[in-house]
């Protein structure tokens, strides 16, 4: 198989803290050299999320601006995806950044049960949030953590609220969500297909041991994949990742034992169907 692989990488998340895993970076600073170095060894998606000081999640803004410059200024090219998901704010503030026009962002469509509470997604809000990214011409990445979820995008496809194709992301191995299922992952991706066309990308992210997992099953399918320290902070039960970048490294040589070559951020772009970033319609204008 030679179709590129798009690897994302999930950086921090709401929940790992340093506690866990001292890679885990918190701070823009720390956040702009972890997603340079994970860049550099073949993602060209990152998937943020921002922290305020004492490691708590944060929906604010501005600390989202930073990050999205530094991002820009050290790693050009790459595609920039912001988190509206639920640890970080209640309500509208979820998408408070979204104003700030990044590549893409993640949208819940549906509720479904977390380790220790519910993870709400009111119909409201989600009608809410994927206006702001029509308004904004932002990409959604669908979050399916439910069969449901991705039949909800089609319903969402139908009726306008999303542009052109969606790409969605299957997440399996939270507890008390959706498991790791062979069965169940194979019906995802013939559900994808079935509603939206045999050439639709997807993606694939695996919480925690699982992570590894659905790397080698994604990539194998033909999909792409997630890695990151959001998701996953060891190497394997012994090992803690010493990095994003470590983690990234490991997806790469997955894709070359499955015969399929790292998707550069230009290809990322095509296959997605995102616009170039801002300097190069600059350059190619001039």
């Amino acid at each position: 198989m030679t179709k590129p692989c798009i690897i994302c990488v999930a950086i921090t998340g709401s929940l790992p803290t340093k506690a866990n895993n001292p890679a885990v970076p918190i701070t823009v600073s720390e956040q702009v050299e972890s997603t340079h170095e994970a860049f550099e060894a073949g993602a060209t998606i990152v998937h943020a999320h921002v922290r305020n000081d004492d490691e708590t999640p944060s929906s604010d803004p501005e600390k989202f601006a930073a990050l999205k410059d530094g991002i820009e200024k050290h790693c050009p090219g790459m595609i920039i995806q912001f988190s509206t998901g639920g640890r970080s704010g209640a309500g509208q503030t979820r998408g408070g950044m979204l104003l700030l026009r990044p590549d893409m962002a993640s949208l819940s469509v549906g509720s479904n049960n977390f380790p220790t509470r519910v993870y709400e997604n009111p119909p409201a809000l989600v009608d809410w949030l994927a206006s702001e990214m029509l308004l904004h011409e932002i990409k959604p990445e669908i979050e399916a953590f439910d069969l449901s979820h991705i039949l909800k995008a089609k319903d969402m496809v139908d009726k306008g609220q999303l542009a052109g194709t969606p790409y969605i992301q299957f997440v399996m191995g939270v507890k008390n969500a959706m498991p790791v299922d062979r069965d169940v992952f194979d019906y995802y991706i013939h559900t994808v297909r079935r509603l939206f066309g045999e050439e639709t990308p997807w993606c694939a992210a695996g919480i925690g041991a699982n992570q590894l997992r659905l790397n080698e099953w994604a990539i194998a399918a033909g999909g792409h994949a997630r890695t990151g320290l959001e998701d996953n902070v060891r190497l394997d039960r012994d090992r803690l990742a010493p990095s994003n970048a470590a983690l990234v490294r490991r997806v790469v040589d997955i894709c070359d034992s499955n015969n399929r070559p790292v998707a550069r951020w230009q290809e990322a772009r095509r296959i997605l169907g995102l616009r170039l970033p801002e300097q190069t319609r600059k350059g190619q204008a001039a």
